[in-house]
């Protein structure tokens, strides 16, 4: 199964969320769907390298139907030099309705500052109520690691989904408990939106059965279609589907 096919993304809108590989699932997927615009809710790196072309505007479905290079990229501002603004969820909303069908729309709607894991604060995420497909993303290798926050973003909001304190190693329940919770990778998903977690940085064989450990107890716990395993710097990013 391909990465595209995974995550359900052909012709949708698929938001991603939590931590420990957001942004490398956003330009993979963006990169194997035919017709992409990657854009966000939140605040993102500029991402030119990514993409055939960033459109800065307030305009973003000219900018889209403009296109004759995919995938885009479409921001609203740029906040600084390192940075772009993301759209607010009710711009999303209107330009999507008015897309082609075969236009994919993938989203970044959650900041995690390059940390392996995390839980939303309350104002996290932004998802737009249009989003169909809503993914919940943790590294394999945040297991075994203490609840700090050099690996961790907000690891107090971790701590009260889970029977963690701060310094506490973090196991693979620990992991599913957050990415399968209502406050956790779960929170605020739209009425009808399919939720498919994802599983990071599965990097050796070791990782693989430590995702594969994540997996099974996020699936004890939420009903998913399937988690996905990924090793996104790879060509074929998908190490297997649980």
């Amino acid at each position: 199964m391909d990465l595209p096919e995974a995550l359900a993304a052909d012709g949708a809108v698929v938001c991603v969320v939590g931590a420990g590989g957001k942004k490398s699932t956003l330009y993979a997927l963006a990169g194997r769907l035919e017709r992409a615009v990657v854009t966000a809710t939140v605040r993102i790196p500029p991402f030119e390298d990514q993409v055939a072309e960033v459109t800065v505007t307030e305009r973003p479905l000219e900018a889209i139907r403009s296109a004759t290079e995919w995938p885009i990229g479409v921001v609203p501002a740029r906040e600084r030099s390192d940075r772009y603004l993301g759209y607010d969820r009710e711009v999303v909303d209107e330009f999507v309705p008015a897309l082609d069908d075969d236009v994919s729309v993938v989203v970044k709607a959650d900041g995690a500052r390059t940390r392996w894991f995390k839980a939303p604060d309350e104002k996290e995420p932004q998802l737009p109520a249009t989003a169909d497909v809503v993914v919940p993303i943790a590294s394999a290798k945040i297991v075994g690691e203490p609840l700090t926050d050099e690996h961790v973003h907000r690891p107090d909001r971790v701590a009260a989904l889970t029977d963690l304190e701060r310094g506490d190693r973090i196991s693979t329940t620990d992991v599913a408990t957050v990415l399968a919770s209502e406050q956790g990778g779960c929170k605020d998903v739209p009425d009808g939106a399919t939720i498919v977690p994802l599983i990071n940085m599965v990097d050796t064989p070791q990782l693989e059965e430590t995702a594969r450990e994540i997996a099974t107890e996020i699936l004890d716990r939420r009903s998913v279609p399937r988690v996905v395993l990924t090793r996104l710097i790879d060509e074929e990013p998908v190490v297997d589907v649980v």
